[in-house]
């Protein structure tokens, strides 16, 4: 699917995540692209930080998802594992985490992973 019809509107603002699955890889796209105001946005308040700070270095190449539970648009929380393929000084590397969503007034948000 093209960006702009699948991350590049919700990182405008144009739309929200429909599912935590959905978020999960806008803000896979957002790292990616360096979008750290989006990544800030979709950040549960209780758990964001001030600010973000992305590694210039890092370039990440590839996103798989391993499992999805709870997460659609009826739903209040929802977990996703995923595998995030990089490379960083000419080294190959994948970060293995399993994400938490929550809604929060009404919208898809990260709250915290766990690196597996």
């Amino acid at each position: 699917m093209p960006y702009a019809q699948c991350c590049g509107r919700l990182h405008e603002g144009a739309a929200q995540a429909e599912t935590a699955e959905q978020l999960m890889r806008s803000r896979y796209s957002a790292f990616a692209l360096g979008e750290t105001d989006y990544l800030l946005r979709s950040w549960h308040p209780a758990t964001r930080p001030p600010q973000l700070e992305l590694d210039p270095g890092l370039r990440w190449q590839r996103l798989e998802i391993l499992s999805v539970a709870d997460g659609g648009p009826s739903d209040r929380k929802g977990t996703v594992e995923f595998r995030a393929h990089y490379v960083q000084g000419g080294q190959a590397g994948e970060l293995h985490e399993v994400s938490r969503f929550v809604r929060h007034d009404d919208a898809w948000v990260y709250v915290q992973g766990k690196v597996l």
